[in-house]
């Protein structure tokens, strides 16, 4: 998986990952990464790149999931969404 940066439009990182040889852009919802006692407050690029670190796995899954339309990931990772390339 590959963080691509922060899309402010809509909020999100953007990451692209492999999954059965083709690669997949997606949208991780920075709110994800918030701190819980901070609600409403945004995380620093730094908080939200260690919160995807340390995430990767389970944001993998969600990726995989929703490419193969095989089941909806669990929450909080039903938030991430696929996206077209441009």
């Amino acid at each position: 998986m590959e963080v691509k940066g922060r899309d402010p439009a809509t909020e999100c990182y953007r990451v692209t990952h492999k999954v059965d040889g083709q690669c997949f852009s997606a949208l991780v919802p920075e709110r994800l990464a918030a701190d819980l006692h901070m609600i409403g407050a945004r995380p620093s690029h730094q908080e939200a790149y260690v919160w995807i670190a340390g995430h990767r796995k389970k944001i993998e899954a969600a990726i995989e999931q929703l490419a193969r339309g095989t089941r909806r990931p669990k929450a909080p990772f039903d938030q991430i969404t696929l996206i077209k390339d441009r």
